[in-house]
């Protein structure tokens, strides 16, 4: 039987990206971040690959619980913290730390009532602009949250690179000054370096590391390869080849028209599309590979299937499509696509049949 769209997560991959994260920042703690079902990758399988980390991250309260339940007892982090009491309730029953980074949750921490306190992560918006308090406002914040009885110990202090993928940029440093000179009186360990700090901003390191996208193969650069950072590819996300055809010059291909065959010529129809998390914006000329040759997108993404050109290459029915990982960087196919490669590895999607291998 055929198979059908999968993608291929490679463990020993994976343990060879989270090594560079130890060998970038030795004297680290590693919040490995598993957002979005671990960037697509699958959380669990991740965090039960990743049995150094110190800790992982996620989005919220309900990714940590899910994490919880299938028996993850190490460090968890809820990095957007709670939004409601509920979820304040839920994280300190199960355990789970939670990022303070707005006025109203620190109202919702000292009208709470646990059994346990809860550990804090204190968030400072040196220039990102998203979440956190102000640097003006830090100190008195970092006071009334370390006082409450709600709360364990001096909360972690931590803050966000808005540039840090832009070697070239002044911006991170600029925040880390900020960051240093607001908390360098405040108690509390701090984190600051996400996978861009961590390779090319020493000095963000700090007590903990949180590396995302680089445990995951990709760059977290803007004018440099994963490749050249030392990272491999965790996903291949593969599809046969499901049928062969021959074009006549001047026949147009798919939806709109859009694209027409500049000569006689045989194309390919792979068994994936934007159903699939294939981006649909990608256009003609977007890199696949075919039996390890390399070859192109042609036409419109549809649904559930894409259009391949098979010019000069030795293909079948069944033959299997690459359409990134192993032999095709995420980030060059991004790149194609107007997109950056977290995009494209979180949007995979539940048709496609997930296998861990190594």
């Amino acid at each position: 039987m055929m198979r059908a769209a999968r993608a291929s997560i490679d463990r020993s991959a994976l343990r060879h990206n989270f090594q560079r994260v130890r060998a970038s920042a030795p004297n680290s703690r590693i919040l490995a971040i598993l957002k979005a079902d671990a960037y697509g990758h699958g959380a669990l399988t991740v965090a039960q690959t990743l049995d150094d980390a110190h800790g992982f991250g996620v989005a919220s309260v309900e990714e940590a619980l899910a994490l919880r339940a299938a028996g993850i007892d190490k460090t968890i982090v809820s990095l957007q913290g709670f939004k409601s009491a509920l979820e304040l309730a839920k994280a300190a029953v199960n355990n789970i730390d939670v990022t303070v980074h707005d006025a109203y949750q620190i109202e919702l921490l000292a009208a709470a009532s646990f059994a346990e306190p809860v550990n804090v992560w204190l968030k400072v918006d040196t220039g990102m602009a998203r979440l956190g308090f102000a640097p003006t406002e830090i100190a008195t914040v970092h006071r009334r949250v370390t006082e409450l009885p709600q709360v364990t110990t001096a909360p972690v202090l931590m803050t966000h690179l808005a540039c840090a993928d832009e070697r070239r940029s002044d911006y991170s440093r600029h925040q880390l000054g900020i960051f240093e000179h607001v908390t360098e009186a405040l108690t509390g360990k701090r984190s600051v370096a996400n996978s861009a700090g961590i390779l090319a901003w020493p000095e963000s390191h700090g007590d903990w590391v949180r590396p995302g996208i680089m445990l995951y193969g990709a760059s977290p650069f803007v004018y440099d390869t994963a490749e050249h950072a030392g990272l491999k590819p965790v996903m291949t996300l593969a599809a046969p080849l499901i049928t062969r055809r021959w074009m006549r010059a001047g026949e147009p291909v798919g939806y709109g028209n859009s694209w027409t065959a500049p000569e006689a010529m045989p194309i390919g129809v792979a068994a994936i599309g934007y159903a699939d998390g294939y981006p649909r914006h990608a256009g003609t000329g977007t890199p696949v590979l075919l039996n390890g040759q390399l070859t192109q997108l042609i036409g419109r993404v549809c649904m559930d299937m894409i259009t391949i050109d098979l010019r000069g290459c030795d293909a079948r029915v069944g033959d299997e499509v690459t359409l990134w990982g192993n032999g095709l960087p995420v980030d060059e196919v991004a790149r194609s696509a107007t997109t950056v490669g977290y995009e494209l590895l979180c949007a995979v999607g539940n048709r496609v049949r997930a296998e861990n291998i190594n």
